[in-house]
């Protein structure tokens, strides 16, 4: 089966594996879904992962989620730039999250960053999630 949009079923992931209180959950391995999940590991939002292999010879991510209190650390965690609808945006027009309490991950030039980072190197581009 083909899948439209790897990056929002990897977040889809997360979401639903912190609701159930998972420690960790499985995705298939793509650059994309690593360069997002380094950003995410910078940020401090999960504990980190690492790409292991199926019995059938599949890569995948497993992904260590962090949790504070018995509460997942990311509160909110939705796509913004999806397939049918893509969203983009300058250095100067990267848009906020809650003040600057959670990250957007924006995809550059220069490679996967967060939003800090982006303003700081000058240069924008697609928006691909938000992180509280």
């Amino acid at each position: 089966m083909s899948m439209n949009d790897p990056l929002g079923d990897m977040l889809t992931r997360i979401r639903n594996a912190q609701m159930r209180g998972k420690s960790t959950v499985r995705t298939p391995a793509s650059k994309l879904r690593a360069w997002v999940l380094d950003v995410l590991k910078a940020e401090g939002y999960i504990r980190g992962y690492e790409e292991v292999t199926t019995e059938a010879g599949h890569a995948e991510l497993e992904i260590g989620l962090k949790y504070h209190d018995g509460a997942p650390v990311i509160r909110e965690l939705s796509r913004v730039s999806k397939p049918g609808r893509r969203v983009y945006a300058g250095a100067k027009e990267i848009p906020q999250v809650r003040q600057g309490l959670g990250v957007s991950i924006v995809s550059t030039p220069k490679g996967v960053m967060s939003d800090a980072a982006a303003r700081n190197a000058n240069v924008g581009g697609e928006v691909l999630c938000t992180v509280f």
